[in-house]
């Protein structure tokens, strides 16, 4: 699929950027374009590729469309990570949030179709089912614009692929928690109740590009993550540091957080359909030639909901991710 081809992907410095690029290597791709705004996050992950000369690094923002027409040119995929990620940044400036995940994403898709690109897979997330946050909105509206451009005049199809929070991401709990273990000997949490659903970043890649592979055009993918409770977690970071003596201090909710994330909503549990173990399939309520004909030999999804306050993982299990991810 990606043998010989260009593939782009926008905020490839992030942390599920150098990933993807790590796994995009071994599909041998012609090349692979980087386009981010962070020049010196560019500069270390070309270090860390050893100047892979299959790599292009481009300086770039998602909100200039001319800067996205120029790195689609001849592209046949293009992996969409870029977004302003943090809730408490998008609660305060909504209107940086809107040019970014919303506008942004739509000169994706202008760029994309401009240059007759053949795919476009949308990384979303949890925080767009039922969106509690100003993020998890911007991330719904651009999911929804990815979805309806399939109805556009053009050979481009559009995919959403939507998972829950990655260990080891940048500002992920994870490093949040050992730096406060290590400096303040405290842990600072919202809720004694609160669950998210976590993958490994290696695990959540390899899920991209299956459903990468399986796409048609139209679907939003939901990865099948598994949950925990955010104390338990920070037990067993504690359990596995060498400062026995650490507090766990209650903090409250942040505004725009839910104690539960969520997946898979109410309404779109009854669009959904279980085609494989490892993600459901969500097809959208408009018509797409093809789509329902392509899954109408899966089951529907027998949930009402999807979300993390279910199937919570052990301490054990989660001091095993844990050990997994090389986090501990």
């Amino acid at each position: 699929m990606f043998s010989n081809q260009i593939v782009l992907v926008t905020g490839g410095t992030g942390s599920w950027g150098h990933e993807l690029v790590r796994q995009l290597l071994t599909y041998n791709p012609k090349e692979i374009r980087i386009f981010s705004r962070n020049e010196s996050n560019q500069f270390n992950m070309k270090q860390e590729f050893d100047n892979n000369p299959k790599l292009n690094f481009i300086i770039g923002d998602i909100k200039d469309k001319d800067a996205l027409f120029e790195a689609c040119q001849n592209v046949k995929y293009v992996f969409h990570l870029a977004a302003l990620k943090h809730v408490p940044v998008c609660e305060d400036q909504p209107d940086e949030a809107m040019k970014t995940n919303v506008t942004g994403t739509q000169n994706v898709i202008d760029a994309a179709i401009e240059c007759k690109v053949q795919k476009v897979i949308y990384i979303s997330t949890d925080k767009a089912s039922d969106p509690a946050n100003f993020y998890g909105l911007s991330k719904a509206m651009g999911e929804k614009l990815i979805i309806h451009s399939n109805l556009r005049n053009t050979n481009t199809r559009f995919v959403c692929i939507r998972g829950g929070n990655v260990l080891g991401t940048n500002g992920s709990v994870i490093h949040v928690f050992k730096k406060q273990i290590n400096e303040k000997q405290k842990i600072g949490i919202t809720d004694v109740e609160m669950t998210r659903f976590f993958l490994t970043v290696h695990d959540a890649i390899k899920l991209v590009f299956k459903a990468t592979f399986d796409s048609v055009g139209g679907e939003i993918f939901v990865m099948k993550m598994p949950a925990c409770k955010i104390l338990d977690l920070a037990h067993v970071l504690i359990e596995a540091s060498s400062n026995k003596n650490v507090q766990i201090e209650t903090l409250g909710i942040r505004p725009g957080e839910k104690i539960h994330e969520q997946l898979l909503s109410e309404y779109e549990s009854k669009m959904a359909y279980i085609c494989d173990e490892e993600y459901y399939v969500i097809l959208p309520s408009i018509q797409i030639e093809g789509l329902k004909e392509h899954y109408a030999g899966c089951k529907r999804v027998n949930l009402e909901s999807y979300n993390s306050s279910t199937g919570l993982l052990s301490k054990a299990e989660i001091k095993e991710m844990l050990i997994k991810g090389r986090f501990i």
